[in-house]
């Protein structure tokens, strides 16, 4: 086909005194063939070729029926000038048919072709131009309409679609000719046992031709973002904390974040709840793990790790702050109940890892830096902007002296990494954090201040009862993965990033990524 339509091209401009246009010349040749062949004569200069691309009016099957038989409308005032003595209404839908008795009634009454009498309809007229079946009959033959509001109106009314048409302009090249010799593609052992390769015509070769598409696997854009920011923790010497436990306690969850149990978040509109088991064990330490080496021999402990804790000492502290309050505290002063406590719930923010983490070192107390980027979950109405899981960046600075001025500092800095410059910090309430701020962030794309994070200084009921010393502060932010990825790859709506509408062409061809750069 491919061949046949070469040759046809030729002819064609053989024929004409200038250029020709694709879809005059060859209606019914599809755009693949037509540009595989297109292709074919330009890469050997036979013919030069532009794409023009322009959007044409269709009739729809309605408006096909308009064209040929006349609008609703029409119809209808026919139909009752016919009757000499009136057309009942009863009756209107058995002579056009129900659509247009429905529709075209209202319409015929509107533009005073028809008049209502009793029960009748008697015509206003004697003759009407209608004006719909012009319209569309125009467009049917030019598949356009010189009045763009005419188009418009019909695009309202669904009578007219558009859709967009390639065509090709083609001319003569500098080495055009009528004949075109079909080139041999191999050279094969018969051309070279016969000598026909001395006359035969080759292909050259296409060193610029695309190789044909590997299919090899491909990172997810939260994965590529999620690396990039784990690049910028690394640098800044951080520690990734460990966060494959989705399922935590009430405990570690809320309690010992000094959140109340009478808090929004823990009500089951906001919290996914475990039902089986329905509670867990107290908190306690984690199991030991004896691991040997590549020798067989049992590695010597690390000193590192500090004292043996007390975790029944770490529960009643919890229990006490939050009923009478401590550490200079007055607490919340409600009876602090076990089994809320003790409910297994889907992890609502990684905190509960911070948390677990700080209470680790306060066994062998010292500056530190922890961050974690994982799965979390919330009981939320799903749309375009929110999921009932995301994915939570976390970061954590323990350290003595700690100020609110250096949690400033430093937010600058980290969030600078991320090629985010213009900041505007605004007071919030946390019940973990305080002094607690909301993080504003310009959105250049946008042009407005967008939050992008949330962050804070743990308070002293959450950090004393852990056992760490009265003078080391610990600043605490946060930030969610998916709004920073969506930015950055333009996706407008959350569940085509993440979820079963995901398209598997969007992650295969998107590029990796650069927070510093736009």
């Amino acid at each position: 086909m491919t061949v046949d339509l070469t040759t046809q091209v030729l002819d064609a401009l053989s024929q004409a005194e200038g250029s020709i246009v694709s879809n005059d010349a060859f209606p019914s040749v599809d755009f693949t063939t037509m540009k595989s062949a297109l292709d074919r004569l330009g890469s050997r200069e036979f013919i030069e070729f532009r794409q023009i691309n322009r959007e044409e009016a269709v009739l729809t099957p309605e408006a096909e029926g308009i064209a040929a038989e006349g609008s609703h409308e029409a119809k209808v005032f026919e139909a009752v000038r016919q009757a000499v003595e009136g057309l009942k209404i009863d009756d209107l839908p058995g002579i056009v048919g129900a659509e247009s008795a429905k529709v075209g009634r209202g319409k015929a009454l509107g533009a005073r072709w028809i008049k209502k009498d009793g029960d009748r309809l008697k015509a206003a007229t004697d003759s009407v131009k209608d004006t719909s079946r012009e319209q569309l009959q125009t467009i049917q033959q030019t598949r356009t309409h010189p009045d763009p509001k005419v188009l418009t109106d019909l695009r309202k009314r669904k009578l007219v679609t558009m859709q967009k048409v390639i065509t090709f302009e083609i001319k003569r090249g500098p080495k055009y000719a009528k004949d075109f010799i079909k080139e041999e593609t191999d050279l094969t052992a018969d051309m070279l046992a016969t000598g026909s390769w001395k006359t035969a015509k080759l292909k050259p070769y296409n060193f610029k031709a695309m190789g044909a598409p590997t299919q090899i696997g491909a990172l997810h854009p939260l994965n590529k973002v999620r690396h990039e920011f784990r690049q910028i923790f690394f640098e800044m010497g951080f520690e990734e904390m460990p966060t494959n436990r989705y399922v935590e306690t009430g405990f570690w969850n809320f309690d010992a974040l000094f959140v109340p149990q009478q808090h929004p978040a823990r009500d089951l509109q906001d919290t996914f709840y475990i039902s089986d088991p329905p509670e867990a064990d107290k908190p306690r330490a984690d199991p030991s793990k004896t691991e040997k080496l590549a020798n067989g021999s049992i590695p010597t402990p690390n000193s590192q790790e500090g004292a043996k804790q007390d975790y029944n000492a770490y529960w009643d502290s919890i229990k006490e702050v939050h009923e009478n309050g401590k550490y200079g505290s007055i607490g919340y002063r409600y009876p602090f109940r076990d089994s809320e406590s003790l409910k297994l719930v889907l992890r609502t923010h990684t905190t509960a890892v911070s948390t677990y983490m700080l209470h680790k070192l306060a066994a062998n107390p010292r500056p530190a830096r922890y961050f974690s980027i994982d799965r979390v979950f919330r009981n939320e109405t799903v749309d375009a902007t929110h999921l009932a899981e995301f994915h939570q960046v976390e970061g954590v600075i323990a350290d003595f002296g700690l100020t609110l001025g250096g949690l400033i500092g430093f937010m600058e800095v980290f969030f600078k990494k991320m090629g985010i410059e213009k900041l505007r910090f605004k007071p919030a309430y946390n019940p973990y954090t305080e002094p607690s701020m909301e993080i504003f962030g310009y959105h250049e794309g946008l042009g407005k201040w967008v939050e992008i994070g949330n962050s804070g200084m743990f308070r002293p009921e959450m950090l004393e009862p852990m056992g760490l010393p009265r003078d080391m502060r610990v600043y605490g932010w946060g930030l969610s993965l998916e709004r920073p990825t969506m930015i950055k790859y333009g996706v407008k709506n959350i569940r085509e990033l993440l979820g079963h509408k995901v398209d598997l062409n969007f992650v295969e061809s998107n590029p990796a990524v650069r927070l510093e750069k736009d």
